[in-house]
């Protein structure tokens, strides 16, 4: 983490400029300062950089000129310009604003370094105000969370090294973690988490963990744990498959917002629930046209073996709904639908209460942190009808894929919970400032910006 304490050594100031701030501030700097700035062209558009000299001539502030559109990349391209040492934004910002600024040094300084020997990245580090500090850290550990879970591949990140993430989290906060495994989840009543699962070599599981009072309103947050997808019988091709272990990501978003929760201690009874598997390819892999039992008891007629994200949620839906919560929220990478419709930067959130949605993405459009509503629109159920099943997991037509795939989640939670669903992309196709190309948290910040409002008033 590229965040420092409070310290008594040098600190170079970094002041953000406007077009007019400059030139206010031109009128109290001295002649050699303003000749300065005029000099290197220094105009305070965005993306321009000054240093700024003391008497001795070593650098003792930058200017860098300031964005209109928000807060949290105005500092996002600084690290890479500016030589090693330790800075400080100074500014007339208020806590909100600084905290997203702060945020955006720490996403542009992320690398993930795991398999690199001898990076060479220099060190630059960020002084943070006191009365931020606690939160901007908290929420780069769990963007970064995400982008570590999905960035590694699936041979170091597999269903067990799943499980092992989400025991580390539940062990720093006194969580409870159980876990169902392989055959058990038959025992257990979870088939359609089994079907899916028991080809790899392996074993399926669903992982759970439990904190907070039982005194406090459940809040069930419930993640799409697929740590590869080969799509199964129905295979991907060479291009679908290349980007299969960031399949988890829905598991990744819910085990950083849970992080979340419990750093804040938010008054609610946490229920984390990862289904993880590996949909592969073996000779009891479950085949396009077999009928499956799901824990709700409904039947699924098995349209694509590469529809398995809906399929192994649909279980854990089913036992969220059974905890009788205030709010169930899934995350999961669910349909290339939504990237068709949306676009790569902007999750699609359903909600059975469009309330709670619109809470959801007002919270998102306040933390820059963007996600649009989407229908649960109901004529649509007929493309996910099946003939000699209660379900088809995989519509009849390709459109509205990521809208189908919402209704057939819906089935498996009950009319009276207030349900979530967000088809998030979990990745930077390229890379862009703050923004590295891989794994990123994209709804994260949102949904957890809506639960701190609503449970900590």
């Amino acid at each position: 983490m590229s965040y420092s304490k409070n310290t008594s050594g040098a600190v170079i100031p970094l002041i953000p400029m406007d077009p007019a701030g400059l030139e206010a501030w031109k009128a109290g700097a001295t002649e050699s300062q303003v000749r300065w700035i005029e000099s290197r062209g220094f105009g305070a558009r965005p993306g321009e950089l000054c240093a700024l000299a003391g008497e001795d001539g070593s650098v003792r502030s930058y200017l860098f000129g300031q964005s209109k559109d928000g807060f949290l990349y105005q500092m996002a391209r600084l690290p890479s310009r500016l030589p090693e040492g330790s800075y400080r934004l100074q500014s007339d910002w208020d806590a909100e604003q600084r905290t997203q600024a702060c945020l955006g040094w720490g996403l542009a300084t992320y690398a993930f370094n795991r398999y690199k020997k001898g990076n060479g990245h220099k060190q630059r580090e960020l002084q943070l105000d006191d009365d931020i500090a606690k939160r901007v850290r908290a929420l780069y550990e769990a963007q970064a969370l995400v982008r570590d879970l999905v960035n590694t591949p699936t041979e170091d990140l597999g269903p067990t090294e799943l499980e092992d993430a989400a025991r580390l989290v539940a062990e720093r906060f006194d969580a409870k973690c159980k876990v169902i495994h392989g055959e058990d989840l038959l025992t257990h009543n979870f088939p359609a988490i089994h079907a899916v699962g028991r080809a790899s070599t392996r074993a399926p599981r669903l992982i759970e963990l439990t904190w907070g009072s039982k005194d406090d309103p459940v809040l069930a947050l419930v993640g799409k744990g697929v740590c590869f997808d080969t799509g199964g019988l129905n295979i991907k091709s060479t291009a679908g498959m290349a980007l299969m272990k960031k399949d988890m990501g829905g598991a990744a978003h819910a085990l950083a917002t849970a992080q979340l929760v419990m750093q804040h201690k938010l008054p609610v009874r946490l229920k984390l629930l990862i289904p993880a598997v590996e949909n592969s390819i073996s000779g009891n892999a479950y085949r396009p046209g077999d009928v499956i039992p799901t824990r709700k008891g409904l039947s699924v007629e098995i349209g694509n073996t590469d529809a398995e994200g809906r399929v192994i949620l649909s279980d854990a839906l089913t036992y969220a709904s059974e905890m009788q919560p205030v709010l169930i929220i899934d995350f999961a990478t669910l349909t290339g639908a939504a990237r068709v419709a949306m676009g790569t930067d902007l999750p699609p959130i359903f909600s059975n209460q469009v309330e709670v949605a619109a809470a959801i993405q007002a919270a998102g459009d306040n933390c820059e942190d963007p996600l649009w509503t989407l229908p649960l629109w109901q004529p649509y159920n007929k493309l996910i009808e099946s003939k000699i099943a209660d379900l088809n997991n995989s519509a009849k037509s390709s459109y509205g894929g990521c809208i189908t795939a919402a209704l057939f989640l819906e089935h498996f939670v009950t009319s009276n919970d207030a349900w979530v669903h967000i088809d998030t992309f979990a990745w930077n196709q390229s890379s862009r400032p703050g923004r590295p190309e891989g794994g990123e948290a994209l709804g994260l910040r949102a949904v957890f910006g809506y639960l701190e409002g609503r449970f900590s008033g």
